[in-house]
């Protein structure tokens, strides 16, 4: 046959399409679209441009559900300078193989925020990003992390369903036990988007209640929440044991020990486990003095702090760093930690389109050499 402008061969390959594993297997794709997987000898493609995959793992483009910033830039602010940051945040990870993004924004005043996400709605209808995700300002002050505390507030409903009704916000992280709490979660969902819990001094009986209210992913588990005591068991256990919830993870070896990683991705099982980066802006773009939101953050070996306090500010992460620190050094088994950055956070958006590499897929390829390195990166 012959294959339109743009489409890519990748052929030879260790393809796990998130479905099936075809070793010594083809993909072929049109732009981010796969047209056809299998195993074997491919189909004659005249005029596609073949990739010589041997040795390497193809696996789906990587979805983040987390992420603040990259390449320097940071998404938020309003105008046409929020566009260019947003292109330039989505680039820096799509070079490291994530192809489906969701914008996060931190704790802003939230007129201030409506216009953040007016900014953003070309770029979702472009496709450049999935949506956005708003952290704050919902959340706990003693557990406010990198957000202002002046900023921070109760979930009023008025405020919910102004920032939701404009349907480009796809998750929510709040802290139920904040006045309003859990019918802003009732509120989220009933909006369409996923209600995630996090930046909370949540008690067990609250967080349970937050779940049955419809709450369904834990934001960056384990940080900004109470640590387990072993007769308060508080948000973590509680959403560890609940099979309804996807608890993030930020595989960076600041955020989490390895030793917890493991225990955690393990507890939850592959199918509720989702690596997320939580980047800001020095993602990609090395040490120095970043803002987030109205806060400076000092980025010294890739580890953001906050000037004032030393808090943790976010991650320096890219999502195929994830995938090797959980594999390398968390021991995650490697098809658990591919469905974490894959098929997990692609199924919790509801994007069946997304995570996987079966025919009308649309969120393209990464080839992985043996160090799971991004050799290629088809979007």
């Amino acid at each position: 046959m012959s294959a339109p402008a743009g489409t890519v061969l990748l052929r030879d390959g260790d393809v796990r399409t998130g479905r099936r594993a075809l070793p010594g297997g083809w993909v072929l794709l049109r732009g981010a679209r796969v047209l056809a997987a299998g195993a074997g000898e491919p189909p004659v493609a005249q005029g596609a441009e073949v990739v010589d995959a041997a040795g390497h793992l193809v696996v789906p483009g990587f979805v983040d559900l987390h992420c603040h910033g990259g390449g320097g830039a940071s998404f938020g602010g309003t105008g046409e300078a929020a566009v260019a940051a947003a292109r330039t945040v989505a680039a820096a990870h799509r070079a490291h193989g994530t192809t489906t993004l969701l914008a996060s924004l931190v704790t802003r005043p939230v007129a201030e925020l409506a216009g953040s996400l007016t900014a953003l709605a070309g770029l979702v209808a472009e496709g450049v990003l999935a949506g956005a995700h708003l952290e704050g300002p919902w959340l706990d002050p003693d557990h406010r992390g990198a957000h202002e505390a002046a900023l921070l507030r109760a979930p009023g409903a008025a405020d919910v369903d102004r920032l939701l009704g404009t349907g480009l916000v796809r998750v929510v992280t709040l802290a139920p036990e904040l006045p309003g709490g859990l019918d802003a979660v009732r509120r989220v969902t009933g909006h369409g988007a996923v209600a995630a819990i996090g930046h909370t001094g949540a008690d067990e009986a609250t967080t349970r209640a937050a779940v049955d209210a419809g709450a369904r992913l834990a934001t960056h588990l384990f940080n900004a929440m109470p640590p387990v005591h072993h007769r308060r068991p508080g948000p973590v256990l509680a959403l560890l044991a609940d099979e309804r919830v996807v608890v993030e993870l930020v595989a960076d070896g600041v955020h989490l020990h390895p030793l917890t990683l493991a225990h955690a991705a393990r507890t939850a099982g592959p199918a509720r486990t989702a690596l997320v980066t939580d980047a800001m802006a020095a993602a990609g773009a090395g040490d120095g003095t970043y803002r987030i939101g109205g806060l400076e953050a000092v980025v010294e070996r890739g580890v953001a702090r906050l000037a004032a306090g030393g808090a943790i500010a976010g991650s320096t992460l890219t999502l195929d760093r994830a995938l090797r620190f959980a594999v390398t050094a968390a021991g995650v088994p490697l098809d658990d930690a591919l469905a974490a950055v894959t098929t997990v956070p692609a199924a919790l958006l509801g994007r069946a389109d997304r995570g996987h590499l079966e025919p009308g897929a649309t969120g393209g390829a990464v080839v992985l050499d043996a160090q799971l390195r991004p050799v290629r990166v088809v979007a």
